[in-house]
């Protein structure tokens, strides 16, 4: 399968060096460009990518607004965000998160591991370190003043596997390193997550991990490196 990816910076010159590096992959095509931010929702709209390849500093409308208004409109659900800045402050990840972004990477990335970056959101998964992932979630996300009250009924909908995997994803875990740390398939433990973000009507994984957060689930993760939850 092609993923079809649009990418979306103020700078053409950056696009045409995205554009080469993300087509040298074979199973990678770029449908579209976009300059600014208005324009990238509007190509979204039209295009319907797997992946929009977002920067944050545009003109008419900055890359976070933009994400705002993919991520809020249904039709575009299938379509992932994938913020790549140079600007890569806790704030502004905090800020891509809320958003609706699937991941935040830096400019400086090279040409296989931005190919990887885009097969990873577009797969559902959420591209942050296990560490961004519990400080930045932890801080900005589950705190009084930007999320809303504990939930923690709303994980009733899951069963006691799906929680474990819930919370697992909430370290920052990768499907594969879940499936060795459980001694499952990864296609077991993909399984569960999917069943999981469908029951809590998760968009992505990254919604999945804040899920954990509000409901108080996450606030019992042991550290990374423990061997099984306890």
């Amino acid at each position: 399968m092609t993923l079809r990816v649009l990418l979306a910076d103020d700078q053409a010159l950056l696009r045409g060096a995205f554009r080469m590096l993300l087509e040298s992959a074979d199973d990678i095509t770029v449908v579209g460009e976009a300059g600014d931010g208005r324009e990238a929702v509007r190509l979204t709209r039209q295009l319907r990518p797997d992946v929009v390849v977002m920067d944050i500093r545009m003109p008419e409308m900055d890359g976070l607004t933009a994400t705002s208004e993919i991520c809020a409109d249904p039709e575009l659900r299938a379509s992932r965000i994938l913020i790549l800045t140079t600007y890569e402050t806790d704030e502004y990840i905090a800020q891509a998160l809320r958003a609706g972004a699937g991941g935040f990477i830096g400019k400086g990335i090279g040409a296989e591991d931005l190919a990887d970056a885009v097969r990873t959101i577009a797969d559902g998964d959420t591209l942050l370190s296990p560490a961004a992932t519990r400080s930045l979630v932890a801080r900005f996300l589950a705190t009084p003043d930007n999320a809303p009250p504990h939930h923690p009924e709303q994980l009733a909908v899951l069963t006691p596997r799906e929680r474990e995997m819930v919370a697992l994803v909430a370290t920052g875990l990768s499907n594969q390193e879940i499936a060795e740390r459980m001694y499952l398939s990864p296609f077991t433990v993909r399984a569960h997550v999917q069943r999981a973000m469908t029951k809590l009507e998760a968009r992505d994984r990254a919604q999945l991990v804040v899920i954990a957060y509000r409901t108080g689930l996450a606030h019992a993760i042991p550290d990374v490196g423990t061997d099984r939850l306890p």
